[in-house]
């Protein structure tokens, strides 16, 4: 009986994102996701969001419960229970990216040491204050930096973080126009 050997680079099962990519260049519709969250007010400037469950090929597919906290911080009127939105935004986008550095790395054979990201967004919150229709709500400029120590050459890493910003789903939707929809319902 042949035994197949399991390959991990990172903590990253290779065989199974090779399988995964695999199925999903087979199938297109394997890998189609549609993601959920769900935001609740709870007082002065504090929410709540909850993610349970997404759906994958039209299937629902329910997991653990995850809650973040969202508030301001005083200067903003806030009390500071959380996190705002636009510092849960630099999170979910070095999230993204540790994602991409540690599965693109396995997939290219690079064995990572350490990797870290600092972020940080220039924010002039006239915008959002509605103040200056010259100054826009969200951030005027976005700085990552990648803290990377990796068993590969400079030109490899070069290319790892070519690959991952070419294919990073928060990269795309913070520099390119995604389509939002909005409703009012009345309740």
């Amino acid at each position: 009986m042949a035994t197949t050997e399991k390959s991990e680079v990172n903590g990253v099962d290779v065989s199974a994102l090779e399988g995964a990519i695999e199925a999903i260049s087979d199938d297109p519709n394997v890998g189609m996701f549609t993601f959920k969250a769900e935001t609740e007010w709870q007082d002065a400037l504090k929410c709540v969001t909850k993610i349970d469950e997404f759906d994958q090929t039209d299937e629902t597919v329910h997991t653990r419960e995850f809650t973040l906290q969202g508030d301001e911080p005083e200067q903003i009127l806030g009390e500071r229970t959380g996190p705002n939105a636009v510092e849960h935004l630099l999170a979910a986008l070095g999230s993204c990216l540790s994602v991409g550095y540690a599965a693109h790395a396995a997939a290219m054979g690079i064995e990572l040491d350490s990797l870290r990201f600092e972020m940080e967004g220039d924010f002039d919150i006239r915008g959002f204050l509605g103040i200056s229709d010259e100054v826009r709500p969200g951030y005027e400029s976005i700085t990552c930096s990648v803290y990377l120590d990796a068993d590969a050459s400079e030109d490899e890493l070069e290319q790892l973080r070519e690959r991952v910003e070419a294919t990073s789903p928060l990269m795309d939707v913070i520099t390119n126009q995604v389509p939002l929809v909005t409703r009012l319902v009345v309740e």
